[in-house]
């Protein structure tokens, strides 16, 4: 087994290469205490999630635990799958805080850290729930947009307000909302994705004043004010003009923040490239749309999500990410946050989807392992025998 120091790792943090570090302790003890940039593959879910999140088994990989011996497991599992260049934290992450180096605790770390500096940097503009709630009886002019999926917005939302997911959001306001008085209100569950939803709006120019809600439905709740349950109302579709609007909006953001587009010539030689760099080809349209259509070999990667979560769809540390959508609306406005993110080799694909090739389905993720296993089936007929 080979062995890194905290110092070295740190090193290799730093150097700019393609890097993974991966926390093989449960989900619950890794929310407890962690590095920054490690991802979270339980040793109980490795086969399933590893190949999803590394899928170059070329990549420089150091695990870590608690000092408990789980890494001795995972480093026997991965060489036998393949994975070429894996290392352990020398004494765990425990080695990590003695060195003096930071731990944190809680999930997605990188992607909310990144939204409070959002909000720092740019001065997010933001309103508490007595405020918003204040205008609303007062029937003032507001829209309030929802930036989480549906299924979160179904479980509990703002009253009155509409599901519009975080890359959706400057992709659908021109049809959402026609009046450029309107006070767009943007709100997530807690801070992250309404910071990041509001400056996405404020970013591509529109006309109207915009805030985020504060603290988001917890806020709300907090204040004392009822949610609504089981709601399904969502952002409209996208018209002719509102998609024409969007486009230009979207143009611009590109511009700002440096998007860069490849053509699907250049996608085909990265794809040669794999053995050498990490390639992630990620469908930033919503999972039905994703469903009913999608590129070969691309997984599905809703925008705001991806911004909001970035480890639990990427697990390679400078790797190369090529995202898709229809229109180039949804993916330009994603990658000018994974640009800003710090994620230096993100590209939108140029033109888009087409019509013709396309995959439909769910994603099928690969299982290290599951096909040396000499599995037999059997009817439905046969087990009901079997099990009475």
């Amino acid at each position: 087994m080979s062995f890194v120091s905290p110092s070295q790792l740190k090193e290799q943090i730093i150097e700019g290469k393609e890097l993974a570090v991966v926390d093989v302790r449960s989900g619950g003890a890794f929310a407890g205490a962690h590095l920054l940039y490690a991802i979270s593959i339980p040793l109980a879910n490795l086969e399933l999630e590893f190949r999803h999140l590394i899928p170059r088994l070329e990549t420089p990989i150091v695990l870590c635990d608690d000092a408990s011996g789980l890494v001795d497991i995972a480093v026997v599992r991965l060489t036998e799958f393949g994975y070429t260049q894996v290392n352990i934290l020398d004494g765990g992450i425990e080695a990590w805080e003695k060195g003096g180096y930071e731990i944190f605790s809680g999930v997605n770390v990188p992607s909310k850290a990144f939204g409070e500096f959002v909000e720092h940097k740019y001065g997010t503009p933001r309103l508490p729930a007595e405020e918003i709630k204040a205008k609303l009886d007062a029937g003032e002019n507001i829209v309030i947009l929802d930036s989480r999926p549906m299924k979160e917005f179904t479980s509990m939302s703002i009253p009155g307000g509409i599901c519009c997911p975080g890359a959706e959001l400057a992709y659908r306001i021109s049809d959402a909302v026609d009046d450029p008085q309107t006070l767009v209100v943007v709100n997530c569950a807690g801070r992250t994705r309404s910071i990041i939803g509001a400056q996405s709006l404020i970013n591509a120019g529109i006309p109207n004043p915009v805030v985020a809600l504060e603290n988001g439905t917890m806020g709300w709740h907090l204040a004392g004010y009822g949610l609504d349950h089981g709601q399904v109302r969502r952002a409209p579709n996208v018209t002719k003009n509102g998609l024409e609007r969007s486009r230009k909006m979207a143009d611009t953001v590109a511009k700002r923040f440096g998007v860069e587009k490849v053509s699907s010539a250049d996608l085909e030689r990265f794809r040669t490239q794999t053995s050498e760099i990490t390639l992630f080809v990620l469908d930033v349209r919503s999972p039905e749309e994703y469903i009913a259509g999608h590129l070969p070999g691309s997984r599905s990667a809703p925008g705001g999500q991806l911004v909001q979560a970035t480890d639990e769809y990427v697990g390679v540390r400078h790797a190369r990410l090529i995202l898709v959508d229809d229109t180039g609306v949804r993916a330009t406005m994603t990658a000018s946050w994974l640009i800003q993110m710090g994620w230096d080799n993100v590209y939108v694909l140029d033109g888009g989807l087409t019509q013709s090739g396309l995959e439909v389905g769910p994603e099928q993720r690969e299982v290290l392992g599951l096909g040396n296993l000499d599995v037999q089936l059997v009817e439905a007929s046969v087990l009901n025998e079997l099990i009475t």
